[in-house]
């Protein structure tokens, strides 16, 4: 079973006020999909994220040697339009499944989504535990 990351991007700027989106509804709707993702076993994590500027982002050079030598700068690093808002974690046999769960999330949420697998077995990186 392959395991993917499906991503949710927001759009930079500051949170829609409650009558420019219905976060009520929003949630409901992303629950009914997780709730399908959970019956069909492929239910693995899913959250929102703390706003950007919660953000740290670590820079190092490469190598164990230079970890203490890090840099830690506060904030988002990157200068973008938009910015990973959260993510689920979900496992299936079928792209096509997960490709469809991706759309009912963009659909609930009215965000872009993106779907990536991670590094199987044998690929260099750290393949998520299945256990």
């Amino acid at each position: 079973m392959t395991t993917y990351l499906v991503s949710l991007f927001q759009p930079e700027g500051p949170t829609p006020t409650p009558e420019e989106l219905d976060l009520t509804q929003v949630m409901a709707d992303l629950e009914v999909v997780n709730d399908d993702i959970r019956a069909a076993g492929g239910w693995v994590f899913a959250g929102g994220l703390a706003d950007p500027a919660s953000a740290t982002t670590v820079r190092a050079t490469r190598g164990p040697a230079h970890a203490a030598d890090a840099v830690l700068t506060d904030g988002p690093f990157a200068e973008i339009k938009e910015h990973l808002g959260g993510v689920s974690i979900v496992q299936s046999d079928d792209y096509d499944v997960v490709l469809g769960w991706a759309r009912r999330i963009a659909a609930a949420t009215g965000l872009p989504v993106e779907v990536r697998p991670f590094q199987g077995e044998g690929d260099p990186g750290q393949a998520p535990s299945t256990s």
